[in-house]
């Protein structure tokens, strides 16, 4: 029989999946923090990471699901659809490359409480000097977007290789400033993380494979749908939000949560080395 208390850090860590892979607040990062934290970071953990990460993937998939259907039809004839399609698949190089190339070193240092604190500090930072710049949107829908543009969001992103600073942040802001309105950056981070979440979930389960069993299934699965019903509500609540706020305040919560992290560490509240 499951532990109950292993099912419940399940749940946890699959709202803090949910809720914060497609905010710019970083889910890597608090998956990082919230894990240390609940003492779950043995080798299933990183398993179990990988499936609640899957499940964000199917969230939003699920959600764009009648546009995705439809430029799949439509990708075999020139228009708008086969243009998303080829610019989500020309931004996500740079991630790619970049990933497969360092992902092992990156996990193996990067991955630790206090480093993840420090990037969400300055995340943080950058995120208000961002929406303090004055700024015009040159691409005010995903069908006005460039290849060119795409590209150099494709290499914001990439910046989320390091753990706290956030994937759906370095997107959405590095296309704020590359000149797409904030509901264009928004909806086009949201189609990047499908090839880019997919491909390095199945990193990881290669990486994992010997230590996949099916003992761990109830925990999985618990974490499973927390992760993709929550991600729904975070998808749905960010498009609302930005349609009447800009990102301050995710900023700010960044700023603070590094610093709390920080502080703990500091004055031994929190082993974050454990």
């Amino acid at each position: 029989m499951t532990d109950l208390l292993l099912l419940t850090k399940a749940f946890v860590l699959g709202v803090v999946e949910g809720l914060t892979e497609f905010l710019p607040i970083s889910s890597t990062g608090h998956l990082i923090i919230v894990g240390d934290l609940l003492k779950y970071t043995d080798a299933s953990s990183k398993v179990f990471e990988i499936v609640i990460q899957f499940a964000a993937i199917l969230a939003v998939c699920w959600f764009y699901r009648v546009r995705l259907v439809q430029i799949a039809l439509g990708f075999w004839k020139p228009g708008a659809d086969r243009r998303l399609a080829l610019n989500v698949a020309v931004a996500f190089i740079p991630a790619a490359v970049l990933g497969l190339a360092f992902h092992s070193v990156i996990k193996a240092y990067l991955f630790n409480p206090l480093t993840v604190a420090a990037a969400l500090i300055g995340g943080g930072l950058v995120i208000l000097w961002i929406e303090r710049r004055p700024r015009t949107a040159s691409v005010s829908s995903l069908d006005s977007l460039t290849w060119r543009e795409a590209l150099k969001v494709g290499f914001a992103q990439a910046l989320a290789l390091f753990p706290g600073v956030s994937r759906a942040g370095a997107t959405i802001l590095g296309g704020m400033v590359f000149g797409l309105s904030r509901q264009t950056a928004t909806e086009l981070s949201f189609f990047l993380a499908i090839p880019t979440m997919a491909a390095a979930t199945v990193l990881d389960v290669y990486k994992a494979r010997d230590i996949l069993s099916w003992n761990d299934a109830p925990v999985f699965a618990v974490g499973f749908v927390a992760s993709f019903l929550f991600a729904m509500l975070a998808i749905k609540g960010l498009l609302r939000f930005i349609a009447r706020h800009d990102f301050k305040v995710f900023a700010w919560y960044r700023i603070a949560f590094g610093l709390l992290v920080l502080l703990t560490a500091a004055t031994g509240v929190v082993d974050w080395t454990g």
